[in-house]
């Protein structure tokens, strides 16, 4: 084993201590490059143990000593023990037999030939490990984009459910308050009128005279009418960018619900709902209504914006 094939191992990254078993078992720098391959996962105590036991298999034979041995499978031959083996591993032969033919060390030239091919091969090997590793990391990267993307849009939708839950709450709180101011004024205007009652009332008594009629109290409205059918479905008829888009749907579905489905169906988003007759139009903040608060019951017909 020359210094340089061990300064040459250990001057590519090998371990000294395995570049010198590599170099005693192979015989050459590429066989032990080879064989360095073969037994990366394998820890010293571990070679040195399979190195004892073949010891005491080999010293148990009786027989000549060969010069070296032929692979009766493909005809090669080989100059160690360790080659034999290292071939068996690789080519799965198994019919091995001594040979009294002296094989002759590598020239520097078929040395530096096998070495040069040896690197091209580790070279390609290294390279095709990269490429995978990066194919692998765009597949990895492609798979956490997709799941950003629809925990966003979930995200997303989470937020425009609030928001028309917001709205909602503002719209029944201004509604109230409304409600609320009439009532206040219409007790106004109640004590308003008692007070004005009770004035002619107390004039008509100093003047000696009768009491005048009371006003005659104010014709209920009229009820509203009462609907021939109960709708459980509404028949909608909905202008969109792309053409003209029928639904019948239950009356409980809120706007939202059906702009969710356009979404879906044609790809548009949807910011309102214009009705043609009578001419209304729904925002966002309206579409936590139904279909039916909507008065879109029995069929209407929507333009979407």
């Amino acid at each position: 084993m020359a210094s340089s094939d061990l300064d040459q191992l250990v001057g590519m990254g090998f371990d000294q201590e395995r570049a010198q078993l590599a170099l005693s078992k192979a015989g050459s720098i590429p066989d032990a490059i080879d064989w360095l391959d073969k037994n990366s996962e394998k820890s010293i105590d571990e070679i040195k143990a399979e190195d004892a036991s073949t010891a005491e298999s080999a010293s148990a034979d009786a027989g000549e000593v060969a010069m070296s041995m032929r692979c009766a499978d493909c005809g090669k031959t080989f100059r160690t023990q360790g080659e034999v083996q290292f071939h068996a591993n690789k080519s799965g032969h198994a019919n091995f037999e001594e040979s009294t033919e002296v094989l002759k060390p590598l020239t520097e030239e078929e040395k530096k030939a096998k070495l040069e091919d040896l690197r091209v091969k580790l070279a390609a090997k290294r390279a095709g490990q990269a490429e995978q590793d990066k194919l692998d990391k765009q597949k990895n990267d492609e798979i956490r984009r997709k799941a950003t993307k629809e925990t966003q849009d979930a995200k997303e939708a989470l937020q425009a459910k609030e928001r028309i839950k917001e709205a909602q709450a503002k719209k029944r709180e201004k509604q109230e308050e409304i409600e609320a101011r009439k009532r206040v004024q219409a007790r106004i205007e109640e004590q308003k009128e008692e007070r004005r009652r009770k004035a002619e009332l107390e004039k008509a008594a100093r003047l000696g005279q009768a009491p005048p009629e009371a006003a005659p109290a104010p014709a209920a409205a009229p009820a509203p009418p009462k609907p021939s059918a109960a709708y459980s479905e509404a028949r909608l008829r909905l202008q969109t960018p792309s053409g003209t888009v029928q639904k019948t749907l239950p009356v409980e579905t809120t706007l939202f619900e059906v702009a969710h489905q356009l979404t879906q169906e044609k790809g548009i988003t949807v910011t309102n709902f214009t009705q043609t007759f009578p001419r209304k139009v729904f925002d966002s903040t309206d579409f936590g209504m139904t279909l039916k608060e909507a008065g879109m019951v029995p069929s209407a017909a929507l333009i979407v914006g």
